[in-house]
């Protein structure tokens, strides 16, 4: 009967993390989807504590509720400090924490299962070692994505002489490792090798991806949790854990493969190519590009431009993150708005450093789900677009990326933001992008440079237009 009821609490949960996945797949739905998921979770951790095998011996009310109070209590606190710009390092930590709990509950289960007795079942050692080896990476290598985002360590890849003959000597020693405690189960210390071998190679494969990378790489760690979560599932025995993690395992390998596909990159390229890494003459490269020809405007200039435009087409990067200008860029879109204009968002799917951070971004300052379109949806409507707004983004509007086949990003889609009639380019100065390479728009005939914060240009572009009226 017990088993009848867990099983059944099972089953709601994983209908519950279905309906969860499908309403993340876009923002008006996205809230509720969060509520059912944890919902499900709920069930699915109070049947298992309550329940199954008694709860292994915590299944203790008070024990429980002491649990649901401390989790609730950080989770709080985290989505009150946290802002919306550090969400990116917050998503990686989680990744991180799900592969650490993964790697400790299969290492503490093969314990257990060694003090009942001298030889684990090959199941536990099996799993136990996939457990260990992808929690440890998702682990370490998810801390090297937070810092990177973070700016603890730096954004671009680091890189040195012999990296991948180490990193395939470590995925080699880690695979006998995990051979061995297959074979030799009775050894818990070959678990430990394991986890300590593939903590090096959660930092070594990590450090060489350049930050901007991150969208894909914190897809891939996402997928990592999942597989070791699903891994410790049968450490466990546990269908639950098997189900979830197998949810989270696809649908981060799913978005994986859309970002890379996004960057018309292989994952092998995000993972080992280095992109990012400073480019040999890149300074000269860009005075042949800029010189003479980047034609800079005052907010006055480019408010008299937006007065007279019947269509503008704001494209949000990552330094609109930074500046955390998106309220003040809802405050244009409305003054705009009031005048006429018919305004748009345009997104690109690798834009900031998350998966949907832009949407996000947009969603805070409440800017309308309609306003905000897709790549594929916007690109065709620049050619009659009056004004394109660029707010610090950079490779996602660079033109080398269908002129210059050598280009690091060459054949990435990008916004065809140099398609409008006027281009307007909020950046601080010419710096590159993660690519490392100068951006020819910045110098096109149609395009204005407005150097300056992203949130203080979009305010006085505000006022500018105030002024006008």
């Amino acid at each position: 009967m017990r088993l009848a009821l867990v099983n059944f609490a099972y089953l709601v949960a994983s209908v519950l993390f279905i309906l969860t996945f499908k309403g993340l797949a876009h923002p008006r739905t996205a809230v509720r989807a969060n509520l059912l998921g944890a919902l499900g979770m709920l069930v699915a951790v109070v049947a298992t504590l309550t329940l199954l095998d008694g709860g292994r011996g915590v299944a203790g009310v008070w024990v429980i509720a002491a649990g649901l109070a401390v989790g609730a209590a950080v989770g709080a606190v985290l989505a009150l400090r946290i802002r919306m710009t550090a969400m990116p390092q917050m998503v990686a930590l989680l990744n991180g924490f799900g592969g650490g709990a993964s790697a400790l509950v299969a290492g503490a289960a093969l314990l257990e299962a060694l003090a009942r007795g001298p030889a684990p079942p090959a199941q536990l050692a099996v799993a136990g070692a996939a457990s260990g080896l992808i929690g440890a990476v998702t682990f370490w290598g998810s801390l090297v994505a937070y810092g990177k985002l973070e700016e603890i360590l730096p954004g671009r890849p680091l890189l040195f002489a012999g990296q991948q003959a180490l990193n395939a000597a470590l995925v080699g020693a880690t695979v006998l490792a995990a051979a061995a405690l297959v074979a030799w189960p009775g050894h818990p210390w070959l678990y430990g090798l394991i986890v300590l071998l593939a903590s090096v190679l959660g930092l070594t494969l990590v450090l060489p991806i350049g930050g901007a990378d991150m969208p894909v790489v914190i897809c891939l760690l996402n997928s990592y949790s999942g597989l070791a979560a699903c891994a410790t599932g049968f450490v466990l025995d546990n269908t639950m854990l098997i189900v979830a993690g197998s949810l989270v395992g696809a649908s981060g390998l799913i978005l994986t493969t859309i970002m890379c596909r996004a960057m018309n990159r292989s994952l092998a390229n995000v993972l080992f190519g280095g992109v990012g890494a400073p480019v040999a003459g890149g300074a000269a490269a860009a005075d042949a590009v800029y010189a003479g020809r980047v034609k800079s405007a005052s907010a006055e200039e480019i408010g008299m431009l937006l007065e007279s435009a019947r269509r503008v087409v704001v494209v949000p990067g990552y330094g609109l993150a930074v500046s955390q200008a998106q309220h003040a860029v809802r405050e244009l879109a409305l003054a705009l708005e009031a005048r006429g204009t018919e305004v748009e968002f345009g997104v690109h799917p690798v834009a900031g450093r998350m998966p949907g951070h832009m949407n996000v971004l947009l969603a805070e300052a409440d800017i309308p789900y309609e306003q905000v379109k897709e790549m594929d949806e916007v690109n065709p409507t620049f050619a009659q677009t009056d004004v394109a707004i660029v707010i610090g983004a950079n490779d996602v509007v660079n033109p080398l990326a269908r002129t210059d086949p050598a280009s690091p990003i060459a054949g990435m889609p990008i916004l065809d933001v140099d398609r409008a009639r006027t281009v307007v380019v909020v950046k601080r100065s010419l710096s590159p992008g993660f690519a490392g390479i100068p951006n020819p728009l910045f110098a096109a005939d149609n395009t204005l440079m407005y150097f300056a914060d992203g949130k203080k240009a979009v305010l006085d572009l505000v006022d500018a237009l105030k002024q006008i009226a």
